[in-house]
């Protein structure tokens, strides 16, 4: 869905009077009646404002909660015939996406994610994932926030700016929210290109020391990436193609451009999974590499110091009759040789690239 002005709205500045906190104030991000995609209560508690539409028989309410306690969902869940099963998921959170249907209401979880940038060699956190559920009735539509980020007051104020869009119902909040979502999978997945494709060059790039806990970590950002993201296919296709579904076919129009960007993600994450594999056989081949190299090295100059060490230990044995002994020019010249078979055998080892 294109960007859209922000918005705003009479009656909500900043230096009008506030009613005064109510239980749950923090929790209760946002609640407003919308009737004609345009809002008509500034603030109000989400009784009223269930009162107020179904009074008007018309518009729907839109409910917004951050991290909800027991009893306030408990509490919302009597005032719009929320199932409990549903209630427990939205207070523990730790979802998987899912669609589930309890009547007329539609529960939708999905799993936000958010990019951490770092070091490319570093073993740090890179997506850091949260939760939305949504819940969807004929007059409302309650959104439930988990983790620090996934906000949705900016939203919010993008809907708020286009009434013909919000005219079309709560299902079009849902839209909204799940292509919010989607787009951030692709930005994520864009940041998370860029790292494979450094870490792809860094490890081809010959003379390179390569962090392997350095892809590790990456390949497990990207699984945990998945699983954010993959399970969402379901229920984006009945959304999309259900006709039981309470939802209008303008919405499902809107959900199958969602539904496009989200396949494009899912696939882009199964080829980093793969690149990320064939990089980490590589490093490990480039290691080994590194490590017989090394090995050749080592051996070399243990060879060159045993030939000084072997002469040493004969003329250490304190023989009388010794080739040499009492010969004034005795020492440099065994000292020339060994230094003479050193020399030798480093242009040796040189020539043969062992050195």
């Amino acid at each position: 869905m294109p960007q859209l002005p922000s918005f705003h709205w009479p009656g909500r500045a900043d230096d009008k009077p506030q009613p005064a906190p109510r239980p749950g104030a923090n929790e209760i991000v946002d609640c407003a009646v919308y009737v004609d995609g345009k809002r008509q209560l500034a603030h109000c508690t989400y009784d009223e404002a269930l009162a107020e539409v179904r009074q008007r028989g018309e518009g729907f309410v839109w409910l917004g909660l951050l991290e909800p306690s027991t009893d306030l969902m408990n509490k919302v869940a009597k005032s719009f015939g929320l199932h409990q099963l549903a209630v427990e998921d939205a207070v523990h959170g730790r979802q998987r996406p899912k669609l589930e249907r309890y009547d007329d209401i539609l529960f939708l979880v999905l799993r936000t994610v958010q990019y951490h940038a770092h070091e490319l060699n570093s073993v740090s956190e890179i997506v850091v994932t949260g939760e939305i559920m949504v819940f969807l009735g004929p007059d409302f539509v309650i959104t439930v926030r988990h983790g620090d980020h996934g906000e949705l007051r900016t939203l919010r104020k993008e809907l708020e700016a286009d009434p013909k869009q919000l005219a079309l119902g709560p299902s079009a909040v849902l839209h909204a929210v799940t292509d919010h979502v989607v787009d951030v999978y692709v930005e994520v997945t864009a940041a998370i290109e860029e790292d494979v494709d450094a870490m792809e060059e860094a490890v081809f790039t010959p003379a390179t020391n390569i962090v392997i806990e350095a892809i590790y970590q990456l390949k497990r950002e990207v699984v945990e990436l998945r699983r954010a993201v993959k399970p969402l296919a379901l229920p984006l296709q009945l959304l999309t193609h259900d006709p039981k579904l309470p939802l209008p076919e303008e919405i499902r129009r809107y959900m199958r451009d969602v539904t496009d960007h989200h396949t494009a993600v899912t696939e882009q994450i199964i080829d980093f999974n793969e690149s990320l594999s064939a990089l980490i056989n590589a490093a490990l081949a480039k290691v080994s590499v590194q490590q017989n190299t090394d090995m050749r090295k080592i051996s070399a100059y243990a060879a060159m110091a045993a030939v000084p060490t072997m002469i040493a230990g004969v003329y250490g044995m304190n023989f009388d009759h010794m080739p040499e002994l009492h010969w004034t020019f005795g020492y440099p010249l065994v000292f020339g040789i060994m230094v003479l078979l050193c020399g030798l055998l480093y242009v040796n080892f040189h020539r043969n690239n062992w050195l």
